[in-house]
Order: structure tokens, then sequence, then C-alpha cells
């Protein structure tokens, strides 16, 4: 389960959720469902981003933070008289802390359907491996 797992930690969960605000803004951004899983050596992450277009999303990594941010624009801007207006729109943002075991030089990144999944490799320095043991032929007595 995610929430034992120490490669991971949400930032911005507990605020979210406190805030309650569908509507993204620059200095507020709204936050995007997420589920994170581990297969064998990747962790794969999916983002619900249903509507967003492409172009406008950004994935970036610096100094062991995964930053994902979108945005929507808010169709109201187009003269509509609107009766209903539900959907989230607005900045997306979505930040986590990677740990220091994952490759953080290799992740990669695909948008379809309106998920975007992230996958995140373990780095081969924190696999585990066996190690040989050596045997000597000689004894050597302890002075």
């Amino acid at each position: 389960m995610l929430g034992f797992e120490p490669l991971f930690r949400d930032l911005d969960r507990l605020t979210q959720q406190l805030r309650g605000n569908p509507v993204g803004t620059a200095t507020r951004p709204a936050l995007m469902p997420m589920d994170v899983w581990r297969e064998d050596d990747t962790f794969l992450v999916e983002l619900d981003l249903p509507g967003i277009n492409p172009d406008s999303i950004d994935v970036a990594v610096d100094q062991g933070v995964l930053t994902v941010r979108a945005e929507r624009p808010y169709a109201g801007d187009e003269g509509h008289d609107w009766v209903t207006a539900e959907r989230p729109h607005g900045v997306f943002s979505r930040q986590l802390f990677l740990g220091d075991q994952l490759d953080t030089d290799h992740i990669g990144a695909d948008y379809t359907d309106g998920v975007l999944r992230l996958t995140v490799p373990v780095a081969k320095a924190s696999k585990p491996r066996k190690i040989a043991i050596t045997t000597g032929v000689e004894q050597k007595a302890i002075a």
C-alpha cells in the first residue's frame, strides 16, 4: 500500500482535501486523482486528466521532487449561457517526493484516454543483489 511505501510522499493531498476546491488557480492548483503501485522494479503512477490538452501537461523532476502540472481552461469564457458547470477546470498540480532509490533519469510518461501514466524505475544500485562469498584455502592464526 502506498501509505507504507517510503519512496513516495504526497505533498498536497491533505491541503487539497481541506480546501475542497475544484477550480484550480496558479497559486492554488486543484488536485488530480492518482493511483500508485509497484510492478517488479518499476513504480507506476496514473493520474486522471480527462479533457486535458496534452500540450498543457508538464512533467518535471527537480532535486527528487516529481511535479505534474496541467491546465484545463474554463469554457465559460466562450460566452455560453451556462445551466450547470461541475467539471473541474483551471490549473491542476501534483508533487511527489521520490526517494534516492529511484532512477529519476529514466522516468517515462504516456498520456492516453485522459490518463497520464508515469513509469518510475528503481535505481540499479538499490535493487537487491547477491554478494559472493569467497573461502580461503589457508587459515591464518590470530596472534
